[in-house]
């Protein structure tokens, strides 16, 4: 089928193509929406990095993944990315390991936690969701660069729409709201990937720079809610939410659709972008300022001590 035929139609997982030869690198891989998008990597032929904070809980989803796709090439990473210095090592091994990725999808995420610190003492959401994707991005590029086709894939929220980034108060330090750092860190998810882009285009590389947003999955990370929003979620959930290899879909289109250009976002094409199969979607304006997201990148250039090589 053409990419102008599948586009015509709604999208799903059989419109993957075949991935082998390709080395795919998925954070927080072994529950939700990352295992949903390894899983479906592998059982089309991908090399699929599972880079994880919980060992025993990676080499299960390796397991689980192996039995339904036999034959699958799964690894797994340790990478936690609220310490720096796993997040480090983490790359130094992957770079050992692999000398070219095709694909590295920053999926991995906490979402609403109590005001916490990471090892590094940023605010625990801003500095995992947004700094320790930025400083495992630039340490790996590197090993995208030269590969053709090759994608930085980032997950982003819906809630980035209500998110601003506060450069004077970047850790929640004069006032922490769980939402509203939350959504300050998918906001930076979306600036990140549009920077990285621009980046990447006067670089002159074949390597794109893609975000994607699930809509209302269910997933673990409504553990964080507040207690009324976990009772009701049973009832309510079904009509706000769908199955994490349904939100899944718009990162792996993102990942593998052969029309997909850099710069884009895609999300799920239901009312208000809650469900859905995936498509091309439009982020705030907010997302979308130059000058912040230049800024954006100084300021986790100066925080995580990573350099890149665009």
């Amino acid at each position: 089928m053409t990419p102008t035929a599948t586009r015509a139609r709604r999208w799903t997982a059989a419109d993957v193509p075949d991935q082998t030869g390709r080395v795919a690198v998925i954070t927080g891989a072994n529950t939700g929406l990352g295992y949903e998008t390894a899983q479906v990597l592998a059982a089309h032929g991908a090399t699929v990095v599972l880079a994880c904070r919980d060992p025993r809980r990676a080499a299960d989803a390796v397991a689980r993944i192996e039995a339904a796709a036999p034959g699958a090439r799964v690894q797994t990473l340790a990478l936690d990315l609220s310490d720096l210095a796993s997040v480090r090592a983490a790359a130094a091994e992957l770079r050992e390991r692999h000398p070219e990725v095709d694909l590295l999808v920053n999926n991995a995420g906490v979402m609403w936690p109590p005001r916490s610190t990471t090892a590094d003492g940023f605010e625990l959401q801003f500095g995992t969701n947004h700094l320790g994707h930025f400083a495992f991005t630039g340490l790996v590029l590197d090993r995208l660069l030269p590969v053709a086709g090759s994608r930085v894939v980032t997950v982003s929220s819906i809630g980035h729409r209500s998110g601003r980034i506060d450069f004077d108060d970047l850790q929640s330090e004069r006032g922490y709201g769980r939402h509203r750092a939350y959504a300050q860190s998918k906001l930076a998810n979306l600036m990140f990937t549009y920077e990285l882009q621009r980046r990447l285009e006067v670089a002159g590389v074949d390597t794109a720079a893609v975000a994607a947003h699930p809509g209302g999955s269910a997933t673990e990370l409504v553990r964080n809610s507040p207690p009324l929003i976990r009772a009701l979620f049973p009832i309510v959930g079904p009509l706000l939410s769908q199955s994490a290899a349904q939100g899944a879909l718009p990162t792996l289109r993102a990942a593998t659709d052969l029309d997909v250009r850099g710069g884009e976002y895609y999300g799920p094409d239901g009312l208000g972008e809650v469900k859905g199969h995936p498509r091309r979607v439009a982020s705030s304006a907010r997302s979308h300022d130059k000058l912040a997201q230049r800024r954006l990148w100084q300021e986790s250039l100066q925080l995580t001590g990573v350099t890149y090589p665009v």
